[in-house]
């Protein structure tokens, strides 16, 4: 449509013209307004056809992906979803089409993303991905602009790792598809399955599936209506936790289980050399019995490189199969997280056992427990701070070599009201501050109390009386840096520390935190997250998906980058 504008000449005030200026001024003011009512009349009778005005070719025109932003992290009205972005932007993962952008020091708004909001949204090394509203998958990074990379299966979580993108689909599937800057994608219909372990794209069941990947199944059989409900990846291996409250594990490489994290180590994967259904065993030692002497002087080391570790490295390629934890059989597990090369489990019961990886003391099993390698899940004592207080676990955060333990604690008053309060509790490197406890500590075997958020309470109108506030999301980038939104009756606090070589804080500085600071906006407010019925809400492509939806912010902290969308539930 035509938007009228005003000459120049007919905003200035006629007062300061002569007699004979504003006669010309008259002419040119009808002959203009003659040319735009023609116009007027040509545009209303061309029903179908569609005029734009210095708009760029159709070849060019991409409108979706624009490179546009604004700075601040106010957004641009109360109807516009805005997503903030800020760290770095290496491989253009914030910023897909800012080359020019290496770090981002504030929260700045993509304006790519305006109105758009995803079911989960992941920042890795060298790339980007995202679930949009329809349960769509997008992939970009390395100066390749976003692009469709499965579609159709309902995806609900995202899990990144340097070779794999493993998704969750609303029924309980799990598919892995390559991570990577170029990637194929073409519509042909698929019969069945490939000879190839990877599935091509098609129609599925009168679905359309597109994109290339491979479905990870269960090696143990689940029960009638049981499916997998959360998916958690470290840097080699992937856990996935089902309804029935059952843990399973699944190796993405040679490295798997170096550090003990899978829970076990024998397994068998197809023979992908054969065209029969035989399954070759394969056993993943962990490093630390495979080659107890690997950190000893030279004196003690073995000169022979292990047996164990040969015949891995030349059988294990690709297992399409994710294996039941058996020491973990017969336990209500409630929650299942991996850290980079550890893993935790969370029971229904409130305790935690951890396993894998534990050179910083990321398991939190004390300071008087030294060994590198946990391989046998061993319970975490989290009440040695607080003796006499009922301790009961409620969340596990992990990421890199950093765990968060938010911690609920009853004590019995003298007064028939018990006392509750709530505590996070950190453990592993803090060499960056990442602990929250105002120090800079290489290795943290004991969890510890995390400074400004724990034991905080507020007036509840309801009970009349004090409770706890309680962390409300926790975010634990594999780098170094925390985010954690914290829930009160004053709104949700976005808090962040650690590292921040990279501005990842979002802070206008890159120095380092130690401890829990509320991050402030560029009008010098609180940076409160917020709730809201969204107006409209486009998907990736930018077509409307519904309107009237409710939508959250949620932080999400990547590889040196942090990010602030708005998650539409599922």
């Amino acid at each position: 449509m035509f938007r009228l504008r005003p000459l120049r000449s007919a905003r200035r005030s006629f007062s300061t013209y002569s007699k004979s200026e504003r006669t010309q001024s008259r002419q040119r003011l009808a002959a203009t307004s003659a040319v735009v009512a023609a116009s007027v009349i040509v545009y209303s009778g061309l029903k179908h056809a569609t005029i734009q005005n210095d708009s760029l070719p159709s070849s060019s025109f991409k409108p979706e992906y624009s490179s546009e932003k604004s700075k601040g992290s106010r957004p641009n009205s109360d109807d516009t979803l805005n997503t903030l972005v800020w760290g770095s932007n290496s491989s253009q993962r914030l910023l897909p089409s800012d080359s020019q952008s290496e770090s981002i020091r504030s929260p700045t708004i993509a304006k790519w993303l305006d109105n758009v909001a995803l079911r989960d949204l992941v920042l890795h090394k060298k790339y980007a991905a995202c679930v949009d509203a329809r349960g769509d998958v997008y992939q970009w990074g390395q100066a390749v602009e976003p692009s469709l990379i499965l579609k159709g299966q309902n995806i609900v979580q995202l899990q990144s790792t340097d070779a794999k993108i493993y998704a969750l689909s609303s029924s309980g599937r799990i598919y892995a598809l390559e991570a990577g800057p170029t990637r194929q994608s073409s519509k042909q219909v698929l019969n069945a399955r490939s000879n190839s372990s990877w599935w091509a794209t098609g129609w599925i069941w009168g679905r359309e599936i597109i994109g290339a990947f491979q479905e990870i199944v269960p090696r143990t059989q689940l029960s009638w209506g049981e499916k997998f409900i959360s998916i958690s990846a470290g840097n080699d291996h992937l856990l996935g936790l089902t309804s029935s409250g059952r843990a399973f594990a699944h190796p993405i490489n040679n490295d798997a289980n170096a550090y003990g994290q899978l829970g076990f180590r024998n397994l068998d994967v197809p023979n992908t050399s054969s065209q029969s259904k035989e399954r070759i065993p394969v056993e993943l030692v962990p490093k630390s019995i495979a080659d107890p002497y690997a950190k000893a002087s030279p004196f003690k080391r073995r000169t022979s490189e292990s047996t164990a570790e040969k015949t891995t490295a030349a059988r294990l390629q690709f297992c399409p199969d994710i294996f039941e934890i058996p020491s973990l059989q017969g336990i209500q597990i409630s929650q299942l997280i991996a850290g980079g090369r550890s893993s935790f489990a969370l029971t229904s019961t409130g305790r935690v056992l951890g396993w894998g990886a534990n050179e910083y003391g990321q398991i939190g099993l004390g300071d008087n427990v030294t060994l590198n390698t946990i391989t046998v899940p061993t319970e975490v004592i989290l009440w040695r701070m607080a003796q006499g207080a009922q301790t009961k676990c409620l969340n596990v955060s992990a990421g890199g070599d950093l765990t968060c333990f938010t911690v609920e604690r009853t004590t019995q008053a003298d007064t028939p009201r018990s006392s509750r309060t709530i505590e996070l509790l950190l453990s592993g490197n803090g060499q960056y501050g990442s602990l929250g406890n105002n120090l800079y500590t290489n290795a943290q075997g004991s969890p510890i109390r995390a400074r400004n958020i724990s034991n905080l309470t507020e007036y509840d109108d309801e009970t009349k009386g004090l409770r706890p506030i309680t962390p409300d999301s926790i975010s634990v980038s594999p780098t170094g840096h925390v985010l954690l939104t914290l829930n009160s009756n004053l709104g949700r606090d976005l808090l962040a520390w650690g590292r921040n070589y990279d501005s990842e804080l979002g802070n206008g500085k890159r120095s380092g935190l130690a401890v829990p600071t509320t991050l402030i906006d560029s009008d010098g407010e609180r940076f409160l997250l917020r709730r809201k019925k969204a107006k409209e809400v486009l998907d990736f492509q930018g077509v409307i998906w519904k309107r009237g939806v409710e939508v959250e912010q949620k932080a999400v902290a990547g590889y040196n980058s942090s990010a602030v969308f708005w998650k539409v539930s599922t």
